[in-house]
């Protein structure tokens, strides 16, 4: 199993919300899961690019990694 790091603050609003049960933080958890949830997506995406066997798959891989990190069509080789 692999681990995931996260940030100080992230940690910190998790160990509020399930051990002082304050559910103000519930936003904050939110967003900085999602935030590490995309990372983690855009990592698998660019290892898979970098270790395709085919130039097909690494062409799509390529394309599904640029289209997560928001890089516009026009600016692209």
């Amino acid at each position: 199993m692999k681990n995931v790091q996260i940030s100080y603050e992230l940690f910190v609003s998790l160990l509020r919300y399930h051990l002082m049960e304050d559910d103000d933080c519930l936003n904050e958890i939110r967003q900085g899961l999602e935030q590490k949830l995309d990372s983690l997506v855009r990592h698998e995406l660019y290892a898979k690019y970098k270790t395709a066997s085919t130039q097909e798959e690494r062409e799509k891989a390529r394309r599904e990694y640029l289209e997560k990190r928001g890089v516009p069509d026009s600016f692209r080789w």
